[in-house]
C-alpha cells in the first residue's frame, strides 16, 4: 500500500535519524540543557532572524498548544481562533482543560480575518457587562490551515495590527510551517512570521523530525515558561534528542528541502486529479490537498492507496486528504498518476 493519509507516518528524516545514532552514546546534561540543544537554538534564531528570541523546544503540537496558550492568557481570558482551527477541532479539548475558553469566529478557507477579529473585541469591550464574560487574550492562527491554505504577508501583517492595537498577543500553530514557506504564491519568509507574531511554533512531528516542536518568542511573552511546560507534561527528560533533532533540521537547509519536495509532490497529485476532472474543493498550494469524489471512485483507488475520508462518507460523493510528506517518493506519485489517469 502507498499511503497518503498524513504526514508523520514514517519515523525520522534520514538525516535527522543519522544525528541521533551518531550522538546516541554521547553523555549529556538533561531537560535541554545541553550544548546540541544549545546550537539548535542558535540555528533557529538565526533562520528566524531574530537574535535575542527566547526558544523552547516541546514534544508534540497539541502540548505546546496548550502550553503556550496557558502561558499567554490570564485566568479570564479565552482565545480567538476559527471555527476550523485545530485547537477548535481536533485537540480534545485540550484548551478548555487549562481553563480556557476557545472564542471562535467564522473561517474563510480556514483563516481569520482582521476585520472580524477586530470587530469582535470591539464589540466586546462595548459591552457594558464584559467583566462577566470570557475576555479575548489572544489569538491563535495556524499556517497552513487546517484546508491547506495560507496567509498572505498582507493578511497576517492586518492580523498582527489588530493584535498590537488591542494589546494581545498573536500566535501561530506552525505545525507545517516548511510547507506553507514552500507552497505556491507564497510571500512569507520565517523572518516575516517572526516579526508579525508575538509566539510561534516551528513543527517538527510533521516536517521530518520523530517528534518535537520549536516554540519561538518575542522576549518577555512567556516569563517562567519552563515550570508550566513541566506541569503540562511537555517536558522531555532526555532533552537533548530534541535539539538533535532541531539541530539537524535547521542545517544545511534541511527543514526547507523537506517542504519543497512534500509540497512538489502534492501539486503533481493535484494536477492530475484536475486534468481527470476532479479540481481540489480547497484551493490548497501545500502539501495538504482536498478532493469531492464519487464513492466508486475513492473504492476503486482504495486497494492500493491509503488516504484520510475528510468528514463522514456520503451516500454517492466523498471528500477526501491527501497528505504528501518528506518520505513521499516520487516513483509512489508516478504510480498515483498513473492510476488517476485510468479512472
Amino acid at each position: 500500500m502507498i499511503r497518503l493519509d498524513c504526514d508523520y507516518m514514517e519515523g525520522a528524516h534520514p538525516k535527522v535519524l543519522q544525528k541521533l545514532i551518531e550522538t546516541n552514546e554521547v553523555s549529556t546534561p538533561g531537560y535541554g540543557n545541553d550544548a546540541f540543544t544549545a546550537a539548535a537554538k542558535d540555528k533557529v534564531r538565526l533562520a528566524c532572524g531574530c537574535p535575542d528570541a527566547d526558544v523552547y523546544f516541546l514534544v508534540g503540537g497539541t502540548q505546546t498548544n496548550a502550553t503556550v496558550i496557558d502561558a499567554l492568557l490570564a485566568r479570564h481570558e479565552g482565545v480567538i481562533a476559527a471555527e476550523s482551527g485545530h485547537i477548535n477541532v481536533h485537540e480534545s479539548g485540550a484548551i478548555e482543560a487549562t481553563g480556557h475558553k476557545v472564542l471562535v469566529l467564522p473561517q474563510h478557507e480556514g483563516k481569520l480575518k482582521a476585520e472580524e477579529v477586530e470587530k469582535f473585541i470591539d464589540d466586546f469591550y462595548a459591552d457594558e457587562t464584559y467583566e462577566h464574560m470570557v475576555a479575548p487574550g489572544m489569538v491563535y492562527i495556524s499556517n497552513p490551515t487546517e484546508y491547506g491554505t495560507i496567509y498572505t504577508l498582507e493578511e497576517l501583517a492586518d492580523l498582527s495590527t489588530v493584535c498590537e492595537q488591542a494589546g494581545i498577543p498573536l500566535y501561530m500553530d506552525g505545525a507545517r510551517l516548511a510547507y506553507a514557506l514552500a507552497a505556491e504564491g507564497n510571500d512569507v519568509t520565517l523572518n516575516d512570521v517572526a516579526r508579525l507574531c508575538d509566539v510561534f511554533y516551528i513543527g517538527g512531528t510533521k516536517v521530518g523530525a520523530l517528534f518535537g516542536e520549536a516554540v519561538v518568542a518575542s522576549p518577555g511573552w512567556l516569563p517562567h515558561f519552563t515550570p508550566l511546560v513541566k506541569q503540562h507534561g511537555a517536558l522531555l527528560a532526555k532533552g537533548r534528542l530534541l535539539g538533535v533533532q532541531f539541530d539537524a533540521l535547521f542545517t544545511d537547509g534541511l527543514y526547507e528541502e523537506i517542504g519543497r519536495h512534500a509540497v512538489s509532490q502534492a501539486i503533481r497529485i493535484r494536477d492530475a486529479f484536475t486534468a481527470a476532472g476532479y479540481p481540489p474543493f480547497i484551493p490548497s498550494p501545500t502539501n495538504q490537498q482536498f478532493f469531492r469524489l464519487p464513492n466508486e471512485v475513492i473504492d476503486s483507488l482504495s486497494d492500493a492507496f491509503t488516504f484520510e475520508y475528510w468528514g463522514p462518507r456520503g451516500e454517492t460523493v466523498s471528500d477526501i486528504r491527501i497528505v504528501t510528506s518528506w518520505a513521499t517518493s516520487p516513483s509512489d506519485v508516478d504510480a498515483f498518476i498513473s492510476r488517476i489517469q485510468s479512472l
